[in-house]
């Protein structure tokens, strides 16, 4: 696997919508900036980001390559089988002059990573679903303890922007929010809405922070 960075797609096969979402990421998000390509031979996966500005002062990065294949849903009804991922990282973090090697170029590793999960594990990847980096669950990087991700809508970005039908293909666009191990452990025992509900009461939304408060633990004796 290897990763380099441009401002145009590493597939030029054509092949999905790529080209279809960068539009439509231009259109309700912003334009878009440096594009890393995630090379590997099951799937390349371009990472879009999306530079923060004085009216959104985030960066958005924006999977375009997931929804290259069909994902295989098992038969659930209306599960999509096309989707793509984002994250948001606050305006701090350097992208412009990030590679493969910096300690912060997590986020895009791991956007890649869940981008060919379906592929690798011949499932499908949808909301409330929770990924861990490995069993047990690993940090992401140094600096910080999380180590896994659930699917969710994001809430920082506009409804328009969940869906996008092209080509007779119909792709939903999720939030990969990064977790805790014990986050991951509330999922797997209490269920998605417990996890999810126990986040926004905690003001978590999909901004990586990599240090956030662990919305499982105490704080000074209260939740």
């Amino acid at each position: 696997m290897t990763s380099d960075s441009s401002n145009t797609f590493a597939d030029p096969s054509g092949e999905g919508a790529r080209t279809d979402i960068r539009a439509h990421i231009e259109r309700h998000i912003g334009p878009v900036g440096k594009v890393f390509h995630e090379q590997d031979s099951l799937l390349t996966v371009d990472i879009l980001s999306v530079p923060a500005a004085i009216d959104r002062p985030v960066h958005m990065l924006f999977t375009a390559g997931m929804s290259d294949r069909a994902m295989n849903t098992g038969g659930r009804r209306n599960a999509p089988q096309h989707i793509e991922l984002m994250m948001t990282l606050p305006e701090t973090w350097k992208l412009d002059s990030l590679g493969a090697a910096d300690p912060e170029y997590w986020p895009i590793r791991v956007l890649a990573q869940l981008a060919r999960e379906p592929l690798r594990r011949g499932t499908a990847l949808g909301w409330g679903d929770t990924v861990a980096n490995g069993e047990p669950p690993i940090p992401y990087a140094k600096g910080t303890a999380l180590c896994g991700v659930i699917i969710a809508p994001s809430l920082l970005v506009p409804k328009d922007f969940y869906q996008l039908d092209v080509d007779r293909r119909h792709i939903e666009f999720y939030a990969a929010i990064p977790l805790y191990r014990e986050e991951l452990k509330l999922r797997a025992d209490e269920g998605m809405e417990t996890l999810l509900t126990r986040l926004l009461e905690h003001r978590v939304n999909d901004l990586v922070d990599p240090r956030r408060r662990n919305v499982t633990k105490k704080l000074f004796g209260l939740f």
